[in-house]
């Protein structure tokens, strides 16, 4: 098993099947290469890439062009996000299919949970091709 929360000691040593309970609260928010946007890792396996986070956008944040790999769904806890296609506000879910690509943005802020089976491929001006910790995504996950 190679599914992880990062950063819980209490999760050291327990047996392969025994269930992670995660404090929220606890974990720090982690800064993305994004002005305004964090997150805090629930579940992460580094060898697939399948991630479960909580991401914060300050009011403005942009979370700029980038592709949907794999099937990403979006829960908003607070706030609204808002892309080319429409908005998803407090209480409600978004889903978008792999291969999918947009730029989304949260004009009042926003808090998220997101789950994503593959990180997102993030373009940039300069050509380069990055995930949202701005690692160059071919080297990290292919």
């Amino acid at each position: 098993m190679t599914a992880l929360t990062p950063n819980v000691p209490s999760h050291e040593g327990l047996d392969r099947l025994a269930s992670r309970y995660v404090e929220v609260d606890a974990l720090s928010w982690q800064p993305t290469k994004f002005l305004g946007v964090e997150f805090k890792t629930l579940l992460i396996d580094p060898d697939t890439g399948m991630l479960t986070s909580l991401v914060r956008m300050a009011p403005g944040s942009v979370l700029p062009d980038h592709e949907h790999i794999q099937i990403e769904q979006t829960y908003v806890l607070e706030g609204r996000l808002l892309d080319e296609d429409g908005e998803v506000s407090s209480g409600n879910f978004v889903w978008r299919p792999a291969g999918s690509r947009h730029a989304a943005h949260a004009p009042d802020g926003a808090l998220l949970i997101g789950i994503f089976m593959k990180p997102n491929r993030f373009f940039h001006d300069d050509g380069s091709e990055t995930d949202m910790l701005g690692r160059d995504y071919d080297k990290t996950w292919r």
